[in-house]
């Protein structure tokens, strides 16, 4: 696991972008085209709004696939991760993407994981941007995670740390308003993407981030499982690698 760390946030999600973009070029360049995931939340919002404004990539022959996603929650809700990725990402692309495999809350949780992983078992991933939660969650893998499972999709539990977050960043009304089961990418197959490319700001995230970075791999720190990944390189602004020991 490589790691870079920005002054802020802006510069983090600048940095995140330029390598990404380079990445997905190199893999247009040697197959004609790409396979990418987005995932969404504070932590992703500099580095999706560079991500859009990068040159010369031919977004028309993009795929892209939708991290994670509540159970439940209407796409018109303020919360809806498919409306974030609609309208800070996906229509604001320079030019239509080939395909994009939006996780559906609203529908049967089974039948649309069946559908997903259908689809992601012929569609190997280039670039996974991703980022890491305060309890150190990956997508929506909360501790103890699943580290064994080989199906892409899955049905899992929220717990109160990460319902706490969302609740904090300001999606919800009220802790009870926050949404206890959702659609996530597993985390094994997060660790099948070529390249993981993973933005981490803020103060909040330093604990997180220390015990992802330094500690044992281990189901109760889901990023953990990173440190198995030889392609990761995990961004980082001074705020949350400040309890980093080196």
């Amino acid at each position: 696991m490589q790691i870079v760390i920005a002054p802020d946030r802006p510069s983090l999600g600048r940095q995140v972008a330029r390598m990404g973009a380079a990445l997905l070029r190199e893999a247009l360049h040697a197959r004609g085209s790409a396979n990418i995931v987005v995932a969404t939340g504070a932590s992703q919002l500099e580095t999706l709004a560079a991500l859009i404004k990068e040159p010369d990539i031919a977004w028309q022959r993009v795929t892209a696939f939708h991290l994670d996603e509540y159970l439940g929650l209407p796409i018109t809700h303020p919360a809806s991760f498919r409306q974030y990725l609609w309208e800070r990402f996906h229509r604001m692309l320079p030019r239509p993407l080939m395909a994009f495999h939006y996780v559906d809350g609203e529908v049967n949780p089974q039948v649309e994981c069946r559908r997903l992983n259908a689809i992601i078992r012929e569609n190997p991933i280039d670039v996974a941007f991703v980022g890491i939660g305060e309890n150190a969650h990956l997508a929506f893998n909360d501790p103890p995670a699943d580290f064994n499972t080989e199906e892409p999709y899955l049905i899992v539990n929220l717990d109160d740390a990460c319902r706490r977050q969302q609740l904090g960043e300001g999606w919800f009304p009220t802790f009870e308003d926050v949404p206890k089961r959702a659609i996530s990418m597993s985390c094994r197959q997060i660790l099948k993407s070529a390249h993981i490319v993973c933005s981490v700001p803020d103060q909040r995230k330093a604990e997180a981030v220390r015990g992802t970075v330094e500690g044992l791999v281990t189901p109760q720190v889901p990023a953990s499982i990173l440190q198995k990944h030889e392609r990761t390189t995990l961004f980082l602004d001074e705020a949350s690698a400040s309890l980093l020991k080196k």
